[in-house]
């Protein structure tokens, strides 16, 4: 079996920092490579694959001012598709772009569907939901106007989160700082909580973060690490108290959230989108729709077990447990092309 694997170019796959689609890309196209499968990933030229690398942009076009977006993600997009031929199946992780070429080829086209920044971009996804094969990141993710193959949560690699059974005092936001992954309702929670709060993340809204975030961002008790990158990210994370995650809209997904309960941090998230799938309220952590709920929350964290969390996330969010979902996908469509033929 040839899979190639269409990452973004935001970012570079892995990325160094920020860049969730990229790291899912990654940990699939290598999953797939420790499964002995031949993967091809479509990406920047400076990403790292044990498969093979292919590429037009040396870099990502958020990491360098000087490459415009649109061009290069049509250049990136052209590279695989006219090479299309030469795989069994081409799995896509690059949102609705890639989809208006997939009747122009013969090789099926899997869409892992990471979210939907507009409700206008469905018009895409519906004009091919007859050819398209679709995955959703999780159940509460789905569109009841499209078709789905599966849904296959996101998987992290258990070998980059080390496990701690303790933890300090602190309050950990990992995240978008954006308003609607609640940077600010964060520091309301520890400031009511009584507790440290460390924010890492890459700044997504700069009026925001210079208004709500940094007018408390003093070094004590509210403090502000900037964008880490994977070995801080999992000192961050097994480290702290609980993983504050009060959002604000329907995430599909949320990979901070699975990355913490990896490390054996609980979770406190707003119970909104995806949230009610990747924890167990009373068990991984609490769902609540208040601050005032979280509070009451981290009064309550001592209740839970950090053994389970890391047992939880390696059950449902491994990246092997990804890897059985999408090879059962693969099998599914390759079959149905047998078949038509």
């Amino acid at each position: 079996m040839k899979i190639a694997i269409l990452s973004p170019i935001a970012w570079r796959t892995p990325p160094a920092k920020y860049g969730p689609w990229e790291q899912v890309a990654s940990n699939i196209a290598e999953g797939l490579v420790d499964r002995g499968i031949d993967v091809t990933l479509f990406a920047t030229g400076n990403s790292v694959t044990k498969g093979k690398l292919q590429y037009v942009s040396e870099t990502a076009y958020a990491e360098n001012p000087d490459i415009d977006p649109k061009v290069w993600e049509c250049l990136h997009i052209s590279n695989l598709m006219e090479q299309a031929g030469e795989f069994d199946l081409i799995h896509n992780h690059f949102d609705f772009l890639p989809l208006t070429y997939t009747r122009l080829i013969k090789t099926p086209v899997v869409t892992t569907i990471h979210g939907f920044s507009s409700p206008k971009i469905l018009e895409v996804y519906k004009k091919y939901n007859s050819t398209g094969f679709y995955v959703s990141i999780s159940n509460s993710d789905r569109s009841p106007d499209l078709q789905y193959t599966a849904t296959v949560y996101n998987g992290i690699n258990p070998n980059e989160f080390t496990f701690r059974e303790t933890s300090k005092d602190y309050l950990l936001f990992f995240g978008r700082i954006h308003p609607e992954k609640g940077t600010s309702e964060c520091i309301q929670i520890a400031k009511q909580s009584g507790r440290k709060l460390i924010i890492s993340g890459l700044i997504q809204d700069q009026a925001y973060f210079d208004k709500k975030v940094k007018p408390y961002i003093n070094d004590d008790d509210i403090v502000f690490v900037g964008n880490s990158a994977p070995k801080e990210r999992d000192k961050l994370m097994g480290e702290a108290y609980a993983l504050l995650h009060p959002i604000s809209f329907k995430e599909p997904f949320g990979l901070s959230v699975a990355e913490a309960m990896m490390c054996g941090t609980p979770v406190i998230a707003f119970n909104l989108g995806s949230m009610p799938e990747l924890i167990l309220s009373g068990k991984t952590g609490f769902l609540v729709n208040t601050i005032e709920g979280a509070v009451q929350a981290v009064e309550n964290i001592h209740s839970i077990n950090r053994n389970f969390c890391r047992e939880w996330a390696f059950s449902k969010f491994s990246t092997e447990e990804m890897i059985n979902g999408y090879l059962d996908v693969y099998s599914k469509i390759l079959n149905q092309q047998i078949n038509i033929k």
